[in-house]
């Protein structure tokens, strides 16, 4: 265990971040899985909660817990998919 005061701080505070980024990146998988149910399920109809995953993936890109290339990719993919199950129902 850390002695010394700045040691222990920056323990405390690091933390703090893991249990952030933490809630973050569970938050992003969950929209992730219910945005590729809803594609799954009935493709003309995913678009709200497609539009609510890509908003999620920006916002957890923005505060630093994502690199901006993964969640390009993330919406990326996620277009990508709905696109072809509206092109084959």
């Amino acid at each position: 265990m850390a002695q010394h005061k700045q040691a222990l701080k920056r323990h405390r505070q690091s933390l703090k971040r893991n249990a952030r980024n933490q809630h973050y990146t569970s938050m992003l998988r969950t929209y992730v899985k219910r945005a590729r149910a809803a594609i799954a399920e009935n493709p003309a109809t995913a678009g709200e909660v497609i539009r609510k995953a890509t908003s999620i993936i920006d916002r957890v890109s923005a505060k630093g817990v994502i690199p901006a290339r993964t969640a390009s990719r993330k919406i990326g993919r996620l277009m990508k998919a709905h696109a072809k199950a509206l092109a084959g129902s």
